[in-house]
């Protein structure tokens, strides 16, 4: 008989303690003296939370993988398309059509959407898209909605759907026309409960008849030319999410009869009710990926939760806000500076303060106050070197201070009095961009730069004149977001890069907003969150929970607050945005809430061998 050395190439080692681990002690098995006990790494299936999408809904289709796919149509109905990179949603090129129910193959850059219900009657129509944009391309034989699809947009199939009953009709895509092909053995409205390429496909689940209805438990696997029913699914099922292949095929949760948590694996010949269930009950959802690599979103009703299916040695633990100390006075309009172990915020109002707070990772404390009391100032630096410059005093202001750990100093003055302007870079080399000033509600595009002792104007302005935006990065690698435009309405979603000179056009928040969290992180790794809409005619804005992350290309969502509010102080590590806070601000009324953001984490995880 073969022993562990034969089979796996590793002996058994001994520790005094565990090692610490990386990829290559997978499979490798060790005895720890210190616990007693036999341990190895091993491949283990777990769901964790993922961003969610920018606009939650159910009935929605996709095509690609868990790190880019791309997700489309839903319930409105809606003409929507995301991109998912990772880590999060941007928003990506409309269909032309709007439509929930749809059916939806292919990768993120080459994808295919088919029929759906726009209302009140269900449509053939089909696109393909680039990743960038949508193109018509001739439309499906037989008008339904609640279809699958699957394959390639050079060789696609779609099957199944109808409404109020299933119907068995199958068609498929050269990449220029469709064509009939044998039916389902089962008719069902299967909403994308499919995988595989054109030529072995599978489909499991679904409804035969109208709502409300039994599920189906049927399964057939395709040819290239006919249906074969195959073994039935462990748990008749339908509104499933689905992703792999014919003989390693995935679904998740759906209605069986009620909505479920379930997942169920196939191998090719049987069905295996998985130990990792989703983290909560939901269909209507779409999935894609493989049975190892998945990522399911949306669902019923209009939900944006996003959830990540791994079978890896990793233990990941997902992007996530949680609650800090409070801080000891409650106002808004505040500055900041520092990181989250080692934080600072500065002024703020309401009433106009220079009451400066510090934060160790654990609670704020009071330390000395500003020289001159302001609101909506700009700032930079860290805990024990900060510099705070601009503000309302009442009316704009052009007070410089800085900050040695211990107490504020008077130091030359901006040129040009400002409020809700806002600043990046440190003590020594930072950057002041636009702002309301000198006027009360002049909006100014101006952009100076310090050296240490002195502003300077600085020959390139910010290419649209902004204020109450917000800001991160270094002097000569800066990043600038967000904000009002004039008329004093107008929020903007524009971002534009500072490279020590001069400024560069980049991608879009996902909507325009103001007032967020400032920035954290760098030009190639950066964070904003919470903030608010444009107020017109004196009505209240909408305040935001959403967080969104920038690569240095493109913006995409993160987790969200749990605590929709605006004007607080935004901190993060100078390095990335894997570390937030977002502190004080607005919501109904000035708070004291603190929030911290933990990037996402993946842990190489050791497991305890038992006998049974």
């Amino acid at each position: 008989m073969a022993d562990y050395t034969d089979i796996y190439g590793k002996r058994v080692k001994v520790f005094d303690s565990d090692p610490t681990l990386t990829s290559s002690y997978e499979g490798q098995v060790w005895y720890s003296s210190d616990t007693g006990v036999l341990k190895s790494v091993v491949a283990f299936e777990a769901w964790s939370s993922a961003s969610p999408l920018i606009t939650g809904r159910h009935g929605l289709a996709g095509g690609g993988t868990q790190t880019a796919s791309a997700f489309w149509g839903g319930d409105g109905p809606s003409n929507k398309t995301e991109e998912y990179n990772g880590s999060g949603f941007s928003s990506g090129g409309n269909l032309p059509y709007s439509s929930i129910f749809l059916a939806g193959c292919g990768t993120q850059t080459a994808g295919l959407a088919c029929g759906g219900d726009p209302g009140p009657t269900q449509v053939a129509t089909a696109c393909t898209y680039d990743g960038s944009s949508w193109t018509g391309i001739p439309s499906l034989n037989t008008a339904r909605s609640r279809i699958g699809a699957t394959g390639i947009t050079s060789a696609a199939l779609a099957f199944g759907g109808g409404n109020p009953n299933g119907v068995n009709n199958s068609e498929e895509y050269s990449g220029s026309s469709w064509s009939e092909g044998n039916n389902l053995n089962t008719a069902r409205r299967v909403n994308n409960s499919g995988g595989g390429p054109q030529t072995a496909a599978i489909v499991a689940g679904g409804a035969p008849g109208p709502s409300p209805s039994t599920s189906t438990n049927a399964t057939e696997e395709y040819n290239g030319s006919s249906w074969t029913t195959t073994t039935n699914l462990g748990t008749a099922t339908r509104e499933m999410g689905s992703s792999g292949t014919q003989t390693a095929f995935l679904v998740s949760g759906g209605l069986a009869p009620s909505a479920s948590t379930t997942c169920q694996q196939y191998d090719g010949t049987s069905w295996t009710t998985l130990p990792a269930a989703l983290p909560s009950a939901v269909n209507q959802h779409d999935q894609e990926g493989t049975t190892s690599a998945a990522i399911t979103t949306g669902g019923n009703p209009s939900l944006g939760a996003t959830n990540e299916y791994s079978f890896s040695i990793n233990t990941i633990t997902a992007a996530a806000w949680s609650s800090g100390s409070s801080g000891n006075t409650a106002r808004y309009g505040v500055g900041g500076a520092g990181i989250q172990t080692a934080a600072l915020a500065i002024g703020g109002e309401s009433p106009r303060t220079g009451k400066t707070e510090a934060y160790n990772g654990t609670s704020w404390s009071e330390v000395n106050d500003l020289n001159t009391a302001r609101n909506q100032l700009a700032s930079t630096g860290t805990q024990t070197a900060a510099l705070a410059f601009g503000g309302e005093v009442p009316g704009p202001s052009a007070v410089n201070e800085s900050w040695d750990g211990t107490s504020w100093s008077e130091v030359n003055d901006l040129n040009i009095a400002k409020r809700d302007s806002r600043g990046f870079g440190s003590q020594t080399a930072a950057v002041n961009v636009a702002g309301f000033g000198p006027g009360v509600s002049d909006y100014s595009a101006t952009v100076e730069t310090w050296d240490g002792s002195s502003w300077t104007n600085a020959p390139n302005s910010l290419p649209t004149a902004s204020a109450q935006h917000r800001a991160f990065g270094t002097s000569t690698a800066g990043v600038v977001c967000g904000g009002l435009n004039p008329p004093y309405y107008t929020d903007t979603a524009a971002t534009y890069e500072w490279n020590g000179s001069s400024w560069t056009t980049s991608g879009n928040l996902s909507e325009g907003k103001a007032q967020m969290y400032d920035g954290m992180g760098t030009q190639t790794d950066g964070l904003i969150s919470g903030g608010s809409s444009a107020a017109p005619n004196g009505s209240s804005p909408v305040k935001f929970t959403a967080t969104e992350g920038y690569d240095g290309t493109s913006w995409s969502t993160r987790p969200n607050m749990a605590l929709a509010r605006q004007s607080g102080s935004g901190l993060g590590t100078n390095s990335s945005a894997s570390a937030g806070l977002a502190a004080f601000g607005y919501s109904t009324t000035a708070v004291t809430t603190t929030e911290e953001f933990t990037g996402v984490t993946e842990t190489v995880t050791a497991k305890t061998l038992t006998t049974s």
